[in-house]
Parts: structure tokens; sequence; C-alpha cells
């Protein structure tokens, strides 16, 4: 049976166990300049200390004029490059894989009425960024294609009413792997942070599945551009007795549809919440965001709640 600390494998990169740093962009240890600086140098490296299984680096701008606030972390220029490079260093004297999350905010609900060449230019700038993200040293890159940024934006047919070529909800996606997919060595993975509900679950997996056809080595799944903004729970099919937020059965389905890795997301604060979501729905990987932030020590008491519980499992069966 696999567990929270079972370790695993992509291509040739090795996870010492389950546990993952989502990309939380820490915009209070920012400047407006987009450059690492000693305090996110400092807060990654405490996270890798931890022996976490997995760091993905917080959504990376990859054009100025496409942050999502001014105090966001940059991957637009090449003197950009030095500074990632220590982010990777870190993690890796600690024996961490470590992606990077390259993002644009896009347009929103008017990315219809945005010209094909500033989306060609748009593109361009993600090819740029996948090429100095593989120099810096990391062990892949997450393209972020969910939450209602560009790529979410695209694939939404709740926003995308394009009649031109990024009218289909995949074009951008595929010509951007086809530009970059000489990168993808069995060194260097390439993830999807997706949205698994664009805007229902069906869109997700087929989304997911199109994806795997790609070649993807790993899919993260969170939420994307709903029908209804004010909706509580945004897809119609969430089962009333899930015991987890709907954003986290969004992975679990997911999940039943591919064979790659898939990521589970959103409000586990507990080891026994990430290992029933591993042991029971089959899921990959979990992330685990915020409780991260707020205790220091999580992936300590995680192992010493683990090993607890599987001694009361041992005990009770004989």
């Amino acid at each position: 049976m696999k567990t929270i600390f079972t370790p695993y494998q992509i291509k040739g990169i090795s996870f010492k166990n389950r546990i993952v740093l989502p990309p939380l962009v820490r915009f209070s240890l920012l400047g407006t300049d987009g450059r690492v600086n000693q305090n996110l140098l400092d807060w990654y490296e405490r996270i890798a200390k931890t022996e976490v299984g997995l760091i993905i680096v917080e959504a990376t701008a990859v054009e100025e004029a496409g942050k999502l606030r001014e105090n966001q972390l940059g991957i637009w220029s090449d003197d950009m490059i030095e500074g990632l490079s220590k982010i990777v260093k870190i993690c890796h004297q600690y024996e961490t894989p470590v992606l990077i999350q390259l993002h644009h905010a896009g347009f929103k609900e008017k990315i219809s009425e945005v010209s094909k060449e500033r989306l060609d230019e748009i593109l361009d700038f993600f090819v740029k960024a996948f090429h100095r993200a593989k120099k810096a040293g990391f062990d892949g890159i997450e393209m972020h294609g969910a939450h209602g940024y560009l790529l979410s934006q695209l694939s939404s047919s709740v926003w995308n009413h394009r009649q031109d070529c990024y009218g289909n909800r995949f074009y951008f996606v595929k010509s951007l792997i086809e530009k970059t997919r000489e990168l993808f060595d069995d060194r260097f993975l390439l993830s999807y942070r997706m949205s698994g509900n664009d805007p229902e679950v069906e869109d997700g997996i087929e989304m997911a599945k199109f994806l795997e056809q790609m070649g993807l080595d790993l899919l993260h799944v969170s939420n994307g551009v709903p029908k209804e903004v004010k909706q509580a729970v945004k897809i119609s099919n969430y089962p009333s007795d899930f015991p987890f937020h709907w954003i986290t059965f969004l992975g679990t389905e997911i999940k039943k549809a591919v064979s790659i890795p898939v990521i589970a997301v959103y409000g586990i604060k507990t080891e026994k919440q990430a290992s029933r979501l591993l042991e029971e729905f089959d899921v990959d990987f979990v992330a685990v965001g915020r409780a991260m932030i707020f205790y220091p020590n999580w992936m300590k008491k995680c192992r010493k709640d683990f090993e607890k519980r599987m001694r009361q499992k041992k005990n009770e069966n004989g």
C-alpha cells in the first residue's frame, strides 16, 4: 500500500515522499522588481529543511506586464536566472526536487478581445521563460493553467469565444509544448496546474486527457472559471458525502481519468487528511500550503503522527 512517505520516481527525478509545497505567492517577501531576494531564499530554505517531497516555486511572471501584483516574482529577463538558480541550489542542498510555476495574469473575461498578435507575443514570452527555467537548474516547469489566469481563460468555454486559432481551448498550450519539447529530457519535468472545472468536471477531464496525450509528466488539479462565480460549490455534481473540499474532489476525479501522476490540493491541514487522500482516493501527491506557512514544523509533526498511526494499525491487526 502506498503512503505519504512512500518514495516516488518520475523519469529521472526521485521524490522522498508525497507531500508537495504548492506554489504559494509570497508577495510580502518581495520587492517590485520581480527578483529573488534574501527573504525569499530564507523562505524556501525553511521549507526544504523539513524534507518535503517536492517544492513548486510560486507563480513567476513570464512578462512584466503580465504580473498579478507589483511585488510578484519574475522570469522575463535573462539577468533573473542567477537569482532563481539560488533557490534551486538551496532546494538541492536538501535533496528536494524543485519546479517553477510560470504564469501570466491575462485579461479575464476580455480574453476574446485581445489581438492574435498580442497572444503570439505572450506565447513567445513563455517559450523564452521555459529556456530560462532550465538554465536556472530547475527540475521542471509547472504551467499555471488554473484560477482564471491566462491559460485558464483560454481553456474556458465561459470566457473564450475567439474565432481565430486561439479559440481552440488547447491551441496555446499545444503550441507552447511543441515549441519547447526538446527541453524535457529525463531530468526535466513538465507539470500543469490545471482547472478541474472549466466550467464542469467533464471539461477538466477532457483537458487532463489532452495533457496526458501531449506527454505531461504531472497534473496539479485546482479550480478554474465557473459558470457562476457566486456559487459556493462551483461544479454541479459534487457529492454531498465527499469528505474533502470540492476542489479536492476535482483532483480525485481527474486521477480516475488519467494514468500520469496527480497532485490533489486544498485545505489539507493534517497527516490524517493527506494520508486518506493517497490511501483511499488514489492520488499520487498531496499539496499542503497554508499549514506549511503557519506551522514551520508541519512535516516533523506529520511524520510523527504517521508513525503513531502505523503503530496503532499494526497493534489492531495483531
